[in-house]
């Protein structure tokens, strides 16, 4: 018998940056507060790093000077959740200590407190993308963060390429996934490397909601921003911001433009899809230690009765 439904109704925000924070945070500010009074939504997730252009296309040291507002925006963001009723999950570039910097998502409660943070753990660094230069690892693991709205499994862009972090996530008890991102194409991409890339960042993303019979929320901004430094050749962020469900079927979904995205989501099919498919039930917890390594060879053979080995 099915369970009873505990439904979410969610909003994300796809947008573009408009030139300055300010600016920005007034667009967010009317989006979260017309979703709330025509939607009833109760959770809003917002972009990666969406008070600024994403300025990770080149290495420069000025940047850095982004994170100084850190506080100021964990101000502002706390004001918005408590006017809205709503939990928050933002997208920050936090300054921890001097020449200490995380790439880090805040949620915050309906009363505007601090719910929990989470640091972006996999940091890449592609031709575009020069993360590492800006952000250290996170050092807060993969742990979902308790709201008033359910356990939220946050993590951010480059995470959503590692099935390991959503399963913690998983494991951990979070009801619903949710990825912050800042994604795009160059514009020397060709048409079927693009239509690629887009195909891939969805397939990726609701084989975790398969894996995991879990609700995921994937957020990613759209406009076209050139790289400031006049080396690289600039990002055309693709949006198509979606919702799956626990068997990853979309349930929403964006394209290329400037979206609030509005959902609802059933979050008590978690329960109702893992007693017919039973992947953590099955799951062989005593054959997965070389996950732990790095590059796996291969160190034996059977022989001709079955039995293992050494080989060269």
């Amino acid at each position: 018998m099915a369970s009873t439904p505990n439904t979410l109704k969610i909003a994300a925000l796809q947008h573009r940056f408009y030139d300055n924070a300010d600016e920005t945070f007034a667009y967010i500010r009317k989006e979260v507060l017309r979703a709330k009074q025509e939607s009833q939504v109760e959770l809003v997730a917002l972009q990666e790093l969406h008070q600024s252009a994403y300025f990770c296309q080149h290495e420069n040291v000025g940047l850095f000077d982004l994170a100084e507002n850190f506080e100021q925006e964990i101000t502002r963001f706390s004001v918005l959740a408590k006017e809205a009723q709503v939990v928050l999950v933002s997208s920050l570039f936090e300054k921890r200590a001097k020449g200490l910097y995380h790439n880090t998502a805040v949620v915050f409660e309906k009363d505007g407190s601090i719910a929990g943070k989470y640091r972006k753990m996999h940091i890449p660094d592609d031709p575009s993308f020069y993360e590492k230069f800006y952000f250290t690892p996170g050092d807060l693991g993969f742990s979902p963060i308790d709201t008033s709205v359910g356990r939220l499994g946050v993590l951010v862009c480059w995470d959503q390429w590692y099935p390991e972090a959503a399963r913690i996530m998983a494991l951990k008890g979070a009801d619903i996934l949710i990825y912050p991102t800042a994604i795009g194409f160059t514009p020397s991409d060709r048409p079927d490397e693009k239509s690629r890339q887009l195909d891939s960042w969805q397939i990726i993303q609701r084989s975790h909601s398969v894996a995991n019979a879990l609700p995921l929320i994937a957020i990613n901004r759209v406009g076209f921003e050139p790289d400031s430094s006049n080396v690289g050749e600039g990002i055309e962020f693709f949006g198509h911001s979606f919702v799956s469900g626990a068997q990853g079927e979309i349930l929403c979904k964006a394209e290329s433009n400037e979206h609030t995205l509005i959902c609802e989501i059933d979050l008590s099919r978690t329960q109702d899809v893992r007693r017919i498919w039973p992947f953590l039930r099955d799951r062989r917890i005593d054959a997965y230690g070389e996950i732990l390594q790095r590059y796996c060879r291969e160190s034996s053979l059977l022989d001709s009765s079955g039995n293992p080995h050494n080989s060269r």
